[in-house]
C-alpha cells in the first residue's frame, strides 16, 4: 500500500511517520517544504528506510504536486498546515495559501482519480470558543472560529466537505485537541515553557494564564489516525481529543515543578488578540464508532516529553 503524507517533516506528521514504519508495511511518501518548523534531518535520516521516500515540495505549486503523483497512491494523510496562531495574526498569506490552496490542490488529485482516499487533518480551533459551563465540542458543533489560523482551517475543512458532497470523493476529516510531544517546535506552549526552565529564562504566560486547553498525547493522535486510515467512513469528521482539560498556569507550574524551577520565572503578558478562552473536545463517536481509546497518562506523557527537549537541549546547544 503506497501512503502519501503531506506536512510529514513537521510535528504531528514526522511522528505519524514513525508509527507507520513501526506498525505496518505501508510504502510512504512524504512531501514537505521543510518550513522552519520542520525537521529536515530526522527526514533526511529515514530516507535510507526502504519503504520511505523524501520529496522536497510544497503543495501549493502544481509542479511539485505533479512530481509527487508518479504513482498510485492508496490514501493522502494531509498533515501540510501553517499552525501558529501568532504568526497568523502578524501576516496570514501563508496560512491563506498553505492551508486552503494547498488542500484545494491535494482534491484536485483525487478528482484526477490518483488517489483512493484523503484523511484531512484539522483542528479544534476551527469550533471558536467554549465557556466555562459548556459541554465539549462534537462534530455537529458549529464552526466558529476567532482567529486568521483557525479561519484558514476552517475553510479548507469546508473544501473537504464541499468536495465530498459535490463529488462524492472519498474523504474524511479529523479534528483534534492541543498535541504534545517530541518534535513540536520551540515556539508552541509546552516546547516554550521547557526551553525557557532550561535555561532559567522567564516564562511568557498570557493575559491572567487561565485559559484551558484538552491536550492530546501525539502517540494517541497517531494511533487514532492510523484507525481512521483503515476504518474511516467517507464524508464523516472524527474528532480526537486529550480528555486533559488543563488551565495554562497550571500547566505551566507543573512542568517548573517536573523541572525543578521556580515559579518566579513566570511572567504574565498582554493576553493574545482574540484569544479563545477554552477549548474541550468530545470524541465519543471514535470510541464508539472505530473503538478508539486514548492510553497515555498525561501526568507520565508530559514528564516524557519534557525529557525528550531536555535530551534534545543538551545534545544540540550544550
Amino acid at each position: 500500500m503506497n501512503i502519501l503524507i503531506t506536512g510529514g517533516a513537521g510535528f504531528i506528521g514526522l511522528n505519524f511517520v514513525y508509527h507507520l514504519l513501526k506498525t505496518t508495511l505501508y510504502n510512504i511518501t512524504v512531501i514537505d517544504s521543510l518550513t522552519y518548523a520542520s525537521h529536515p534531518k530526522e527526514i533526511r535520516k529515514l530516507t535510507s528506510h526502504s519503504r520511505l521516500r523524501f520529496i522536497k515540495g510544497n503543495i501549493v505549486k502544481e509542479k511539485d504536486i505533479e512530481t509527487v503523483m508518479d504513482q498510485e497512491y492508496e490514501a493522502i494523510i494531509h498533515f501540510a498546515a501553517e499552525s501558529h496562531v501568532d504568526k497568523s495574526i502578524q501576516n496570514s498569506d501563508k496560512f491563506v495559501q498553505t492551508n486552503i490552496i494547498g488542500t484545494y490542490q491535494l482534491l484536485q488529485q483525487l478528482l484526477k482519480g490518483y488517489v483512493k482516499k484523503m484523511i484531512h487533518i484539522s483542528t479544534d480551533e476551527v469550533y471558536g470558543r467554549l465557556n466555562p459551563t459548556d459541554q465539549p465540542f462534537t462534530e455537529t458543533s458549529p464552526l466558529s472560529p476567532n482567529n486568521p489560523y483557525s479561519a484558514t482551517k476552517a475553510s479548507s475543512d469546508l473544501l473537504v466537505r464541499s468536495y465530498y458532497e459535490t463529488f462524492q470523493l472519498p474523504l474524511i476529516t479529523t479534528r483534534c485537541s492541543n498535541n504534545f510531544g517530541p518534535f513540536q517546535h520551540i515556539e508552541k506552549f509546552i516546547p516554550t515553557i521547557v526551553y525557557n526552565a532550561f535555561y532559567n529564562y522567564k516564562i511568557p504566560v498570557y493575559g491572567d494564564g487561565l485559559q484551558i486547553r484538552d491536550w492530546l498525547f501525539v502517540e494517541d493522535h497517531c494511533k487514532a489516525i492510523s484507525l481512521i486510515l483503515e476504518k474511516g467512513i467517507y464524508g464523516e469528521i472524527y474528532n480526537i481529543g486529550g480528555g486533559n482539560e488543563r488551565r495554562n498556569i497550571d500547566v505551566v507550574k507543573q512542568i517548573l515543578k517536573i523541572m525543578g524551577r521556580s515559579e518566579s520565572l513566570i511572567k504574565y503578558v498582554e493576553d493574545r488578540k482574540g484569544h479563545d478562552r477554552r477549548y474541550a473536545i468530545n470524541s465519543s463517536k471514535l470510541q464508539n464508532e472505530l473503538g478508539w481509546n486514548q492510553t497515555s497518562d498525561f501526568n507520565q506523557s508530559l514528564e516524557n516529553t519534557i525529557q525528550w527537549y531536555i535530551d534534545y537541549l543538551e545534545r544540540t546547544f550544550l
